[in-house]
């Protein structure tokens, strides 16, 4: 049966991991990425993986934030701006009780980096890949 380029691109990965792993060397990655770049059926693309040990699941146990260096930079910004809201928002609750003022400027401090980190995310940047 004829492989396709998605299949292709998967088994490169598979052998990416595995190296990352240290399953395999460079150079022993580097042919067979180049097997699985010429594969035209499905058997040929085992051939190149039937030595290494069965891939485990991938870790994605993030229902908000993907596992990728995308999906950790935005919970690292997420973490870094309810931080700053928070200890805005418990100045202000201290400086509205002590009648220093009214006005709700921790709005302001937690607004603007909200709305980017809300953007940012329905667009895509951190989430994890759709399942379905």
């Amino acid at each position: 049966m004829r492989v396709s380029d998605l299949a292709r691109q998967e088994m490169a990965e598979r052998l990416r991991r595995a190296h990352e792993e240290g399953l395999i060397d460079l150079s022993e990655f580097d042919e067979r990425v180049g097997v699985v770049w010429g594969a035209r059926t499905r058997d040929e693309l085992r051939s190149v993986t039937a030595d290494l040990p069965k891939p485990r699941r991938q870790r994605n146990h993030g229902i908000v934030f993907a596992d990728s260096a995308g999906g950790v930079a935005m919970k690292v910004l997420t973490t870094i701006w309810a931080c700053v809201v928070a200890v805005a928002l418990t100045s202000w609750g201290i400086m509205t009780l002590t009648g220093l003022t009214d006005d709700p400027w921790w709005l302001w401090v937690a607004g603007p980096p909200g709305v980017v980190l809300l953007v940012l995310y329905v667009a895509g940047a951190g989430r994890p890949p759709r399942r379905g």
